[in-house]
């Protein structure tokens, strides 16, 4: 019997992380899941926003900028409520987040279920004057909604000390033939 194609990956990733020599894997809950969250938010500026349903014209998938992410670990983004989005998540609520803070950090992976409004008050604490570039009404623009995506799972990819500590841990590991890198993983629950 031969093992499928996703357990062959999951063998393969084992044994890169049962030869690393350090402790690589930290799962985060509450107030630390939030924080690395904001963490990988903040340096990665914006994210590919994926939806579980797509309209015509469609492909599910486009970058956005969250906003926010507030003490609960919920994401917040400002849309258009004519976008293929907000009717992508009428449809199906079920929306993925892909995160990259750098080319060799900062990898964040949500899950969540999203859900679109016309929170007013919640539009002006979000707005910024650059926005007019798309809602040239200004805040009051009646197109604007607020998109609460409010998260059920998540998976991050992280370096333990930067960028000088990792490459000088790669070196290492390449000169002695060990598994020397400095990352950390684990599961995200807010």
């Amino acid at each position: 019997m031969r093992p499928s194609d996703s357990m062959l990956s999951e063998v393969t990733m084992n044994s890169i992380n049962e030869k690393q020599p350090e402790h690589n894997h930290e799962d985060l809950n509450g107030a630390a899941a939030v924080e690395k969250i904001r963490h990988i938010v903040k340096k990665a500026e914006s994210c590919f926003f994926t939806t579980a349903a797509q309209v015509a014209g469609s492909i599910g998938a486009r970058p956005m900028g969250a906003q926010e992410v507030d003490d609960e670990g919920n994401l917040w983004f400002l849309s258009a409520n004519d976008s293929h989005k907000d009717k992508e998540i009428a449809l199906d609520p079920h929306v993925t987040l892909y995160f990259q803070g750098s080319a060799h950090s900062d990898f964040l992976v949500l899950k969540g279920v999203a859900t679109a409004s016309r929170d007013e008050q919640k539009i002006k604490e979000l707005w910024q004057p650059v926005f007019k570039t798309w809602f040239t009404e200004g805040e009051n623009d009646p197109r604007i909604s607020v998109i609460k995506v409010t998260p059920t799972e998540g998976h991050y990819w992280d370096t333990k000390h930067g960028f000088a500590v990792a490459g000088i841990k790669m070196v290492m590991g390449a000169l002695t033939g060990k598994t020397l890198d400095d990352s950390v993983e684990g599961k995200v629950r807010v």
